[in-house]
């Protein structure tokens, strides 16, 4: 009975102890943990509005397994420096991309399909400004990935990355490679990209081209979309080597419609760029140029849009 009142008193004060422990005076445990210091992280995944590029209209949408086939494009080094559409730096050497879809920022994983190399990528921006390219990459991440051409075949996962792996491409340093595609699977995904159309080759005599126009640098994140009106159909340009003889204008005769834009601000830089005019058209700001009297006229300017990057620009005829 005396021992076990001595073990209860014992007890007690070794209980009385800790707990005086816990004020003022030094912890008798283990010291809480540091609160972590604030990581620079991504800002909250935009989408936008939907937008068309050539008659074919697009809507942004959070689809966390996407998983698709088709074909990557480059993006050109003149744009170094340039706004991205969620408003970010464009940085050549990083390994980004620009999806027409996805929220930006993404993280997707894009395999070559000829070799069956896979790389981690960081999709900031919104294209190809065309129809037949699923993903625009940076010469970083081309280079990374090891293509050598203009074009290749690539299946583009989205997945989700460690934070330390999305804070290195943040930083504009890449990732470890992945591990190589299995052959069977490659097999798989080959015979899936059958059904992709082929991109068309470019036009022999076209000049060099940037992937996109790009709005101003005082863009705000996702506010600059790009959007064609017109036809499909885009004729190939001729610049003639002297100007036309210009008819008698019958109506208004053609113009060369190079883009529309979300803010007037952003449509009169393009305006500016080519030598156009800016006009309302619902809630967006047309560029357009011209009316010319001959569509051999409207051809030449369209040449020198395309030259300037609005690659989809189209002549139309003005009703």
């Amino acid at each position: 009975m005396r021992s076990i009142v001595r073990g209860g008193v014992l007890a007690g004060a070794a209980l009385l102890l800790s707990a005086c422990g816990g004020f003022g005076g030094a912890q008798s445990g283990p010291a809480p943990a540091p609160a972590p210091a604030p990581a620079t992280a991504d800002g909250p995944a935009m989408l936008g509005e939907p937008y068309a590029i050539g008659g074919v209209t697009y809507t942004p949408a959070d689809i966390p397994d996407y998983d698709e086939v088709g074909y990557a494009g480059l993006y050109g080094d003149e744009r170094a420096g340039n706004p991205t559409a969620n408003g970010e730096t464009f940085e050549p050497a990083a390994i980004s991309a620009a999806h027409k879809t996805l929220p930006l920022p993404s993280y997707v994983e894009v395999t070559a399909l000829d070799t069956g190399r896979t790389i981690l990528v960081r999709v900031n921006d919104r294209g190809p400004m065309a129809n037949d390219r699923l993903i625009d990459l940076s010469r970083g991440a081309a280079q990374q990935l090891g293509l050598t051409d203009d074009m290749a075949a690539v299946r583009v996962r989205r997945t989700n990355p460690p934070a330390a792996e999305r804070a290195q491409l943040r930083a504009g340093r890449a990732v470890p490679e992945r591990l190589a595609t299995p052959d069977s699977l490659l097999a798989i995904l080959r015979t899936k990209l059958k059904d992709v159309p082929k991109p068309k080759p470019a036009a022999v005599a076209a000049p060099p081209q940037p992937a996109a126009p790009i709005a101003s640098g005082h863009a705000k994140p996702g506010d600059d979309r790009f959007i064609v009106e017109g036809p499909a159909a885009t004729p190939t340009p001729k610049a003639p080597e002297k100007p036309a003889a210009a008819p008698a204008a019958t109506g208004r005769g053609y113009v060369v419609q190079v883009a529309a834009f979300s803010t007037e601000e952003r449509a009169a830089a393009a305006a500016k760029t080519v030598g156009g005019t800016v006009s309302r058209a619902g809630k967006l700001w047309r560029v357009r140029i011209g009316p010319f009297a001959s569509d051999g006229e409207a051809q030449g300017a369209l040449g020198k849009a395309k030259a300037k990057g609005f690659r989809d620009a189209v002549v139309i005829r003005d009703r």
